[in-house]
């Protein structure tokens, strides 16, 4: 087999191309054939050791793939080889075959390509936990979604208006906004990429006006930074503030803002929501299996590299110069 390793803590330069040995499934295990892993903003942070999951070295990144059955451990039912399977598995997806615990493996639907499966369960798994656990949007509530290009970003976008809700997405680019409106926004805004308080005041005032005037119901906050007061201040009376990711820095929040406005700053680490509500996991599975065959949600794919360039993929994602998902084929 084959895997791009981290070996020592850094960016996507100091990963490694390794030849290993075909691993073999233990007890409670299946052994993939990885044919496609997402790449997710997570990945980038893991191999700096900058993530709240620091797995031994050497480790491949990688924390969801796609795949089949090659192999299958002592104990595991409801499997056979040639399964076509799906999987979040923290890390290890940058490779060619990899083992993973079997109850975090489900089966994929056969019409869809392997390259939509690896690209589907951290961002829409993410996102539909937060809008639909956390938040409990409703339809005709507004969503605004900060960071809205990228990967959970845009699977927000194609889940709120599934949901029947008005979605603003806020964006870094003109070219972002484009994208968005294309899958679904009802309103795009423009921030910039810097953020004095003059900026800050300008981008509540836009978010309300785009909102009705009362502000957002629900803000999907996957940026954080200077970005996130804000958002925070143009949120509605009860409104549901959602703490998605901070790639823009880790923000300090005024709390007499929830005091003000009533409402709620909700966190959403939809990975353990993973393995502590696995019955409210497989539930939500089954919705977003189905909505995919409705064609109502549909993994936005802007490139696509081999494993040989997989810390280009990464160096893409650092950037924040994605738009929708970046995927890893091993084919």
């Amino acid at each position: 087999m084959k895997a791009m390793l981290s070996t020592a803590p850094g960016g996507p330069e100091t990963l490694e191309l390794t030849e290993l040995p075909d691993p073999v499934p233990k007890k409670g295990e299946l052994l993939v054939r990885v044919r496609a892993a997402g790449v997710n903003f997570p990945d980038t942070l893991m191999i700096r050791d900058l993530y709240q999951m620091k797995p031994p070295r050497p480790f491949a990144p990688g924390g969801e793939i796609a795949g089949e059955v090659l192999a299958i451990g002592e104990g595991v039912e409801g499997f056979k080889t040639g399964d076509r399977v799906l999987a979040l598995t923290g890390h290890g997806g940058f490779a060619t075959h990899l083992t993973i615990r079997a109850a975090s493996a489900v089966k994929m639907p056969d019409t869809m390509p392997y390259e939509d499966a690896a690209c589907f369960i951290f961002t829409y798994g993410t996102s539909h936990h937060a809008l639909k656990d956390r938040a409990a949007l409703q339809a005709g509530e507004s969503l605004l979604i900060l960071g809205a290009a990228g990967g959970v970003g845009a699977a927000a976008i194609e889940l709120g208006k599934a949901a029947g809700a008005q979605v603003i997405a806020a964006v870094s680019s003109q070219e972002k906004a484009e994208f968005c409106r294309e899958i679904g926004a009802d309103e795009t805004l423009v921030y910039p990429l810097r953020m004095d308080k003059d900026a800050q005041k300008a981008l509540s005032a836009d978010i309300k006006k785009l909102a009705g005037g009362e502000g957002a119901d629900v803000v999907y906050d996957a940026v954080g930074g200077d970005y996130a007061e804000p958002a925070l201040r143009a949120t509605a009376w009860q409104g549901r503030y959602l703490v998605v990711g901070f790639p823009a820095g880790i923000p300090k929040i005024p709390l007499n803002l929830t005091l003000l406005k009533g409402c709620q700053i909700v966190g959403v680490f939809w990975g353990a929501s993973v393995f502590r509500d696995p019955k409210g996991h497989a539930e939500n599975m089954a919705d977003l299996f189905r909505l995919y065959g409705e064609g109502r949600i549909k993994p936005r794919i802007s490139a696509r590299y081999p494993l040989e360039q997989a810390a280009e993929a990464l160096d893409l994602m650092q950037a924040r110069k994605v738009m929708g998902k970046v995927v890893i084929t091993m084919d």
